[in-house]
């Protein structure tokens, strides 16, 4: 017997350089750059994991931040089956858009609702003068959204400088994937 394989279309939202090149980056092992390279419209990139002692492949779609890049984002959404919806604690503008992202991922994803997870990038930064968004707001968002959605909405911080808490971003996000779509055929 056969085991299907488990493909999820992950799309990483957020405003241009909160740092989702340099999160998407450092989860595929590579090192941070200190260079700010602009997306064009989106990147692509595959990784394989294990989850519950089976593979998962991730199609990762980092996709531009900047609203000249709008019309050719919508697009990529179509089959989103999570989404990172990324942040920079130094940037309050781009914790005051994470709603718009929602609407659009919604509205280019058939109107469904899929797990995402908040994340406050630029951990590094927290506690210097550059800190503009608390971590009380990102986690009080965060449950503001999983009342809003249904289901868990995990608030993370990460740093894509250090790497701290990346790969455990991706893993929950897969985890709350599998718990999310578990529910839905069990109702």
């Amino acid at each position: 017997m056969s085991r299907r394989k488990k493909i999820f279309k992950i799309t990483l939202l957020g405003e241009g350089a909160v740092g989702k090149t340099a999160i998407k980056t450092r989860y595929l092992g590579d090192t941070f750059k200190k260079n700010y390279t602009i997306t064009i419209g989106a990147d692509f990139a595959v990784k394989r994991m294990q989850v519950n002692n089976e593979e998962v492949t991730l199609q990762i779609w980092d996709l531009a931040g900047q609203p000249r890049f709008s019309k050719v984002r919508e697009v990529y959404y179509n089959g989103t089956t999570g989404a990172l919806l990324i942040y920079d604690i130094s940037r309050r503008d781009t914790f005051e858009k994470v709603a718009q992202w929602i609407g659009e991922l919604i509205k280019n994803n058939s109107n469904r609702i899929v797990p995402v997870i908040l994340i406050a990038n630029k951990s590094d930064l927290r506690g210097t003068e550059q800190e503009k968004v608390t971590y009380e707001e990102g986690a009080g968002y965060a449950a503001e959204l999983a009342s809003w959605a249904g289901f868990d909405i995990p608030y993370v911080e990460t740093s894509a400088k250090s790497g701290d808490n990346v790969e455990d971003a991706f893993i929950r996000l897969v985890e709350n994937i599998e718990n999310v779509m578990s529910s839905r055929s069990s109702a």
